[in-house]
């Protein structure tokens, strides 16, 4: 394929059911339009929630359209790679959710919708990218049964996953408020956890405050966990924050927007291809659940194309 390729795309939109209405209603019908005064051939995907979402992609995508995009937050990247994953048809992204990490790792504008669209509109001129993405092993939780799943930005199962899973038991406020409070409300409670690592077999038992696993940079809006992580090396970055005080909290908690958290000396970066992680901690990936731990990662080198 030349570098710029004018030929139209056959083209699948998904749009996260979540995103039809407020102030974000409008993204995914201009992307839609733009994509199509632009000649391509556009297939746009709405349903009313996530479960008949996915259905619907599932179907889209065995027609192997030229391109799979996601008009939402980290999320919906999570639920393309599980679809795309292994497979020829690269994804595509417009960020319009609260966090937008993947963008950040990607390059992809995230806070600026119209411009994110023109990157796309750009992007399917050309080849995609060929990135890494990270296959997650464990039990279901309420079957028991062996299950599978990936991730493409981070995995992350310590405070900031518990302040997820309390984010998600409250109703009341909305938006990013609802986690500030989490995180407040959690923040009373804090006290070490206790894990069991393998790390490409190196076994590491420790207390600890947080434990990720990042392909990507950052994870919650901009909290640059793993700063030196590569979303193409074929690596995965394992960060351990060992115990903190919530006054120790609260001190290093800014330095991990610069991702500077790094320079702690109770802050360490592991690389690796495999990690097992074993505690009483509920996994989120992508902001999205996972389940209980134990929970066995594994790097898959080129697993995910994207538009990026």
């Amino acid at each position: 394929m030349s570098r710029e390729d004018a030929r139209p795309r056959r083209v699948i939109v998904a749009i996260n059911p979540s995103a039809s209405f407020g102030a974000k209603s409008t993204v995914g019908p201009a992307l839609v339009q733009t994509l199509r005064a632009s000649g391509h051939d556009v297939t746009s995907l709405t349903e009313p929630d996530f479960e008949q979402l996915i259905a619907s992609a599932e179907r889209a995508i065995r027609s192997k359209p030229d391109a799979f995009v996601v008009v939402g937050g980290d999320g919906m990247v999570n639920l393309a790679a599980n679809l795309l994953a292994r497979t020829k048809v690269p994804m595509g992204l417009v960020p319009s959710g609260t966090g937008n990490d993947m963008a950040r790792g990607l390059g992809i504008p995230h806070d600026d919708t119209e411009a994110a669209i023109r990157h796309l509109d750009a992007a399917l001129r050309r080849p995609p990218r060929t990135i890494d993405a990270a296959v997650m092993r464990f039990a279901d939780a309420k079957t028991g049964a062996a299950t599978e799943k990936w991730f493409a930005c981070m995995l992350s199962a310590g405070f900031d996953a518990i302040v997820n899973e309390r984010a998600n038991h409250l109703r009341h406020p909305k938006g990013a408020s609802r986690y500030i409070l989490a995180m407040l409300i959690e923040l009373l409670k804090l006290k070490p956890i206790s894990y069991r690592l393998e790390i490409d077999g190196r076994v590491l038992e420790t207390p600890a405050s947080l434990v990720a696993i990042g392909n990507a940079i950052s994870l919650g809006g901009g909290m640059k966990l793993t700063p030196d992580a590569k979303v193409d090396d074929g690596m995965l970055d394992v960060a351990v924050v060992q115990p903190l005080s919530r006054l120790g909290f609260l001190k290093l908690f800014p330095s991990v927007f610069k991702g500077t958290h790094v320079r702690d000396k109770r802050v360490a970066i592991y690389p690796a291809k495999r990690v097992r992680i074993e505690a009483d901690v509920v996994a989120y990936a992508d902001g999205e659940r996972v389940a209980p731990l134990p929970i066995d990662v594994e790097v898959v080198p080129g697993a995910l194309r994207v538009l990026a």
